[in-house]
């Protein structure tokens, strides 16, 4: 049985599997959602979870195994500020899985994950419709 056994090893070797989880995380903390695999977001969350709950925490020493992860200064600025703030109140579950169906090209299966409680991008004005050529007659 491999009840709890281990984590996805994504056909990498793992130098590979832990660089590209980290920057997918990086990525995740700097934009507050990436588009990914199912497999990859599925373990992206678990660090991604955690980088969040040490920002919560505070400290130097969090801020030190957060660096572990997160190697951009900016981003983990971001986390000890920012989303630690935001987060405060919430004991936890700090991201979320969409499933975006299959992917054209070799129908892997895609998924948004995205940071819970991310501000919604302002939709930009919509431009006046033109006139329709009934009123443009009309005249």
């Amino acid at each position: 049985m491999r009840h709890r056994v281990g984590q996805r090893k994504l056909h990498r070797s793992t130098s590979h599997r832990l660089a590209m989880l980290n920057n997918m995380v990086t990525s995740l903390l700097e934009h507050q959602a990436i588009r990914t695999t199912l497999p990859k977001a599925k373990e992206a969350r678990k660090l991604a979870e955690r980088i969040i709950t040490l920002g919560k925490r505070g400290g130097l020493s969090n801020v030190r195994l957060a660096a572990r992860t997160v190697k951009d200064r900016d981003v983990l600025k971001k986390v000890f500020s920012e989303y630690k703030d935001r987060y405060a109140k919430r004991p936890g579950g700090y991201t979320r899985i969409i499933r975006l169906g299959f992917r054209r090209g070799d129908a892997a299966e895609m998924a948004l994950l995205e940071l819970v409680d991310r501000p919604e991008k302002k939709a930009a004005p919509a431009a006046e419709a033109p006139a329709s050529t009934e009123e443009t007659k009309a005249e």
